[in-house]
């Protein structure tokens, strides 16, 4: 499989484990604190696969701003976080870094 799609399923699993942190509540719900501990190890251990080819600040880099991309953008639609125009300059500008990234 390809490394950067890897690393792609590595920062959607990211968010995945981000959202589940939120309903594990502090670890205290057991389902959703399993869920978020699985969505994690799987999420670095695609990644650790990723870097054997790629460089190692690149593919963080990358895995990070697809998480945060991810996160920012669930958390509207669940948990109606607030969209204002700082914040979606704030997400475009960690969008354009990761594609700068990509390409670099």
């Amino acid at each position: 499989m390809n490394a950067w799609l890897i690393v792609l399923i590595a920062g959607v699993l990211e968010t995945g484990w981000a959202m589940g942190l939120k309903y594990s509540e502090g670890f205290t719900r057991p389902i959703p604190s399993i869920v978020t501990i699985v969505l994690a190890l799987a999420s670095f251990w695609m990644l650790s696969v990723a870097m054997k080819t790629l460089p190692v600040g690149t593919a963080y880099a990358v895995w990070v701003g697809i998480g945060a991309l991810g996160t920012a953008i669930a958390a509207v639609f669940l948990f109606a976080e607030p969209v204002n125009t700082l914040r979606v300059a704030g997400v475009l500008l960690i969008l354009a870094g990761v594609i700068a990234l990509k390409l670099a």
